[in-house]
């Protein structure tokens, strides 16, 4: 299940100024490698928890070695994972060096399991995390009510105000309601 809180926000990317409503899923718990390696081990029995751990950790390192080699690793139906390079340019090719190359990006095209998840996936939507710290908040405190603008930073306008947040649906560094899960 995908919990997901809607916010009302303008899409950097729209020149429209008027807020609309936008969906941002809610990470529900994160799991350490151990953890997706004792889920792994746990499913088929086969394997201990170690073994699947080891094979995972010396997969990653084997992955970074082999796309620093320049290849492309196709993983079955997990996906293929390659590099790509952002440079800046030069005034000529015989200028360029590889001076100019800046950064190497991981590109990961994903594999037919991960293909259309959107229609295996359920959705539930829920209070956004500056309302459910708030609402905690209060009911520690005995009270009955909650300002809901006031908890998330916003005011009282006729867009119905906005909550600061990032990509990952978190809170924008609010320090009560940080959450690596936000």
């Amino acid at each position: 299940m995908i919990n997901y809180s809607v916010y009302m926000m303008v899409p950097t990317y729209s020149k429209d100024e008027t807020p609309k409503a936008y969906a941002k899923n809610q990470v529900s718990e994160i799991w350490t490698l151990e953890k997706f390696a004792k889920h792994i081990s746990d499913h088929n029995g086969v394997y201990s928890r170690g073994t699947v751990k080891g094979v995972i950790s010396d997969m990653c390192e084997c992955l970074v070695e082999q796309l620093l080699n320049g290849r492309k690793i196709q993983l079955g139906e997990l996906g293929t994972f390659g590099v790509s390079i952002s440079c800046e340019g030069a005034e000529s090719i015989e200028k360029f060096t590889a001076k100019n190359i800046k950064s190497v990006n991981i590109l990961f095209t994903p594999g037919v399991d991960f293909e259309n998840l959107r229609s295996r996936a359920e959705f539930a939507p829920v209070a956004s995390r500056a309302a459910q710290v708030a609402t905690l908040k209060a009911e520690k405190a005995g009270e009955t009510t909650v300002d809901l603008e006031a908890a998330k930073g916003g005011s009282s306008s006729s867009t119905g105000g906005s909550e600061n947040t990032d990509s990952t649906g978190g809170n924008g560094g609010n320090s009560e309601t940080d959450d690596p899960l936000a």
